[in-house]
């Protein structure tokens, strides 16, 4: 394991077909972190730290890639390749909803069940950006961050930049859980291609419920906004949205 992970307690979870090593750390309310590709890096973990550190309980299920692994260019392109191949991620197709999504909602619930509190939040980012959306349709998920949605992947067919990765019950579910009132927030840099015009999709299937940070991109490769290009003003964007729906008063 690399040192950036030490302060974490290893595990593992199994549901809905799948068993993964899972990281936690914390106390308070529980939070779901689920790392963009690569894996969890070490400025995944120093983002996990700080919702750690402003008292949340979160568990990090680890779902391709070797924990504690630095980013690097041929460590991006297996892991890559690994998640477009695998069964439980639909990295292509449209209107579907992602079978890891089973699992996570799993996870919540039991972390949920060991914490209490009001509900449990969720971050997703990259290829998990939409998971968090996804894990909405149970009651319990409260608090659902979107950083840079990107998938499926917008490649070829211009729908797939527009696409949630949803199912059509699904999202009808999503949308009314909005209505209700339980709020989304997402993150992007204006400029990243891979999260196409999935925020118009977002403002249309959430209305008011939907809360966008958009930032203006400074070079090329802004993609990550809570990690590899860490935006500290949406670092603490985050951090109060958990405060306000998990932590009020």
């Amino acid at each position: 394991m690399s040192n950036v992970l030490t302060d974490w307690t290893t595990g593992s979870f199994t549901a809905a077909g799948f068993t993964r090593p899972t990281y936690r750390r914390g106390s308070g309310p529980g939070v779901i972190i689920v790392h963009e590709i690569p894996g969890i890096t070490p400025k995944v973990t120093a983002f996990a730290d700080d919702v750690v550190d402003a008292g949340f309980t979160v568990v990090m299920p680890s779902l391709v890639g070797t924990p504690g692994k630095d980013v690097g260019g041929p460590y991006l392109a297996s892991s890559m390749l690994k998640v477009c191949v695998a069964r439980e991620f639909t990295t292509m197709a449209l209107n579907q909803t992602s079978p890891i999504i089973g699992f996570l909602r799993a996870l919540a619930r039991s972390l949920h069940h060991d914490v209490g509190g009001l509900g449990v939040g969720a971050i997703g980012m990259c290829f998990s950006g939409g998971f968090a959306l996804g894990m909405m349709l149970d009651d319990i998920m409260v608090a659902p961050v979107l950083s840079q949605p990107s998938m499926p992947f917008a490649v070829g067919k211009k729908a797939r930049g527009a696409d949630l990765n949803l199912s059509p019950d699904d999202r009808m579910v999503i949308a009314q859980r909005a209505s209700d009132g339980c709020q989304v927030l997402g993150l992007r840099f204006t400029g990243d291609k891979l999260v196409g015009s999935r925020f118009d999709t977002l403002r249309e299937l959430l209305g008011d419920a939907f809360i966008a940070v958009e930032l203006p991109s400074a070079a090329k490769n802004d993609h990550s906004v809570l990690t590899e290009q860490r935006d500290e003003p949406s670092v603490q964007r985050v951090l109060e949205f958990l405060r306000d729906k998990l932590q009020p008063g």
